[in-house]
């Protein structure tokens, strides 16, 4: 998730309520910074503040959709002139929310656009023998309730939302880690995690959903 707010009390308050929430949060606090991110990044959500130095957050907008047309935004700004809502969300923004807000009012926003977006609005995702109720953050393979760490859940997730796409172990790390991934001297923890991903379902009977591509990365299919 990006958030792009140059200021830096605002911006520690919602990336520090956010990351507690299980999100991973990168951070810009200028036009430019957040224009280079988004050219490199793709991000699940973006929050944006229209009046940025350097420019303007709807023209944040307009790259997001031209670069990544599926990532959700939401408008946070103390402007709160109906023209700057009606040009945010004609530009592709998914909602708007004026400053001050109630960091747990953003967080619900956060998680609708994501479900609407990744999961077509559904409370619930039937994948398979796999049950996954992403505002729980619970998974169940038939019947059984499946105990995952948060980094299993976000790597089952992230392979569910890219079903039968080969992801790169770079883009597996870049989504679990954020920019802190670059800093990592090999993708170890990668075959950790998906390793005992991998056991855990097959625990449960969803044996051969993760396979490996060989010397690539992995894809997650139903057979």
């Amino acid at each position: 998730m990006l958030l792009v707010e140059d200021e830096q009390h605002v911006a520690d308050s919602i990336i520090s309520y956010l990351q507690q929430e299980g999100n991973i949060c990168e951070w810009a606090m200028s036009f430019e910074d957040a224009d280079e991110r988004i050219a490199i990044y793709q991000y699940d959500c973006a929050l944006i503040d229209i009046t940025l130095p350097g420019g303007s957050g709807l023209d944040l907008i307009q790259a997001i959709k031209s670069h990544h047309p599926d990532t959700g935004i939401i408008i946070i700004s103390a402007k709160g002139s109906l023209e700057d809502k009606i040009n945010g969300l004609d530009l592709g923004a998914d909602d708007y929310l004026s400053k001050p807000f109630h960091l747990a009012e953003l967080n619900s926003r956060i998680k609708s656009i994501l479900r609407r977006r990744k999961f077509g609005g559904n409370k619930k995702m039937v994948v398979g023998n796999l049950i996954v109720s992403p505002d729980e953050q619970t998974v169940e393979a038939n019947g059984d309730r499946m105990i995952l760490t948060r980094k299993e859940y976000d790597l089952l997730l992230f392979f569910i939302s890219n079903q039968n796409r080969m992801l790169t172990k770079e883009a597996i790390a870049e989504h679990l880690w954020g920019d802190h991934a670059d800093m990592m001297d090999s993708f170890d923890f990668i075959y950790s995690h998906i390793k005992n991903l991998r056991k855990k379902l097959e625990d449960c009977g969803c044996r051969e959903y993760v396979s490996t591509v060989y010397g690539v990365g992995y894809k997650f299919s139903i057979q």
